[in-house]
């Protein structure tokens, strides 16, 4: 599941459904939506677990709910049922696994930093030693900024395509440019994911999805997963 910015109770420029609590909202408005996020998902508010994202490869695996956002991490994985995964962004991949057969999944916050760092392949290895095999992961890359729109130096363009093979583009512009869900397509299918879905929205372009680099000040999205059943 992923949000999009409509039909919650912040104001501009948090508008509206903003899920943040790191970016300046008001934390009554935050809360408010969060406690709508559980509602729709038919979760109480406590079984909703978020983290506190640091861009870095850090992943931590629950067991139950959370009182607070898991430290300094940026994935979440369980086999717990009905303890639902969160990963915000504002521009950064959200990434969704899940190996359904095991009912392993897990929710990653892939930025540029993280996806340079190798955050998909310590997500993985964390599912495989939860009991899921990557041969029946399930894989999503939810809306992001498209490498279209993600200027960037050469340099820094270079460096990414030694580390993400793939991720290396030009921009609509022509200049040097990353898109990171090409990149992580491709790590994940060489790690052997064999399902892997693409949500094309780019989040820079689409004004119902939340975007820092055209906003700069703005909310956050969330993508959401989790195990329904025993």
């Amino acid at each position: 599941m992923v949000t999009t910015r409509e039909g919650g109770a912040s104001k501009a420029p948090y508008d509206s459904f903003n899920l943040g609590d790191h970016v300046g909202d008001e934390p009554g408005a935050v809360a408010a939506n969060r406690a709508r996020l559980a509602a729709e998902l038919g979760l109480p508010e406590e079984r909703v677990v978020w983290m506190e994202q640091v861009h870095g490869r850090t992943v931590a695996v629950v067991d139950g709910p959370q009182g607070e956002p898991v430290e300094a991490t940026d994935a979440l994985v369980t086999a717990e049922p009905r303890l639902a995964l969160v990963a915000l962004v504002a521009d950064c991949v959200p990434v969704l696994l899940a190996d359904p057969e095991a009912g392993v999944v897990a929710a990653v916050h892939a930025g540029r930093v993280g996806a340079r760092v190798g955050v998909i392949p310590a997500t993985l290895s964390a599912m495989a030693s939860a009991g899921a095999d990557v041969q029946r992961v399930e894989a999503l890359l939810g809306p992001s900024i498209c490498g279209e729109c993600y200027e960037v130096p050469a340099a820094m363009r270079d460096d990414m395509e030694a580390r993400l093979p793939g991720s290396a583009c030009k921009t609509r512009s022509g200049t040097p440019g990353v898109d990171l869900r090409a990149g992580l397509w491709r790590q994940l299918a060489d790690a052997g994911v064999a399902r892997i879905g693409v949500d094309p929205r780019c989040t820079r372009e689409d004004r119902t999805l939340f975007s820092h680099r055209r906003d700069g000040t703005t909310g956050r999205l969330a993508a959401i997963t989790w195990v329904d059943h025993d």
